[in-house]
């Protein structure tokens, strides 16, 4: 069965909309340099709590120091941390011990061959990798929600080498979700603009989403 998580949750309702239709995870965006879903604190605890075992609720951070990170999930209560950028040596194991129990899922931003060895290396540290499209170099860093594809290619070498489940994301939507999974394999599968319109999640979209992941 393929994991979907709805990204970019922006509301109780949206909330429950997503998994409706199937959703085993929810993005919830807090502050980024740039891209789409972000809310407040205060906003993503309240939809976190309302949220029913066993679905997940994933708070995306782009902060890099651990301690940062530890305080922002005890403040939203969520049961994974979606780490946007990369962190400094020795931060997962400083995050996992001070949070037991909380998942930690790394994105690697899959821009060339380099790529394929960082996600292998990190996939040691952590308890799933999330491939992404972001551009974390640039002076106002993308981090995600960019509506674009990568190679994917590279991210099928990843699939095999990776020590954890891998989930992808970047420009995935009804049209070429099919072939994604067939050809990269993964564990399950990342999106947000490719169900939404203006900004809100779209029932429409989001049902011929699920339809085609059903095959």
């Amino acid at each position: 069965m393929q994991r979907v998580k709805i990204c970019c949750i922006g509301s109780s309702e949206e909330a429950a909309l997503a998994i409706r239709y199937g959703a085993s995870a929810l993005g919830l965006v807090s502050e980024m340099p740039s891209g789409p879903g972000v809310i407040s604190e205060a906003e993503i605890a309240e939809i976190a709590a309302r949220i029913p075992p066993p679905i997940a609720t994933f708070l995306l951070t782009s902060r890099t120091d651990p301690a940062e990170i530890i305080a922002q999930q005890r403040r939203c209560g969520v049961n994974a941390l979606q780490l946007c950028d990369r962190l400094p040596r020795g931060a997962h194991q400083t995050i996992r011990r001070a949070l037991p129990g909380v998942s930690l899922i790394q994105v690697v931003h899959v821009k060339g061959a380099a790529s394929v060895e960082e996600a292998q290396t990190l996939s040691r540290e952590v308890d799933a990798i999330l491939l992404d499209s972001g551009t974390p170099s640039l002076r106002v860093k993308e981090l995600g929600g960019t509506g674009r594809t990568h190679d994917w290619s590279l991210s099928a070498e990843i699939v095999k080498r990776s020590h954890t489940p891998v989930f992808l994301a970047g420009g995935l939507n009804a049209e070429n979700v099919r072939r994604a999974i067939v050809q990269v394999q993964p564990f399950g599968l990342d999106i947000c603009t490719g169900v939404r319109t203006a900004g809100a999640l779209d029932e429409a979209r989001l049902g011929a989403f699920m339809e085609a992941v059903g095959g």
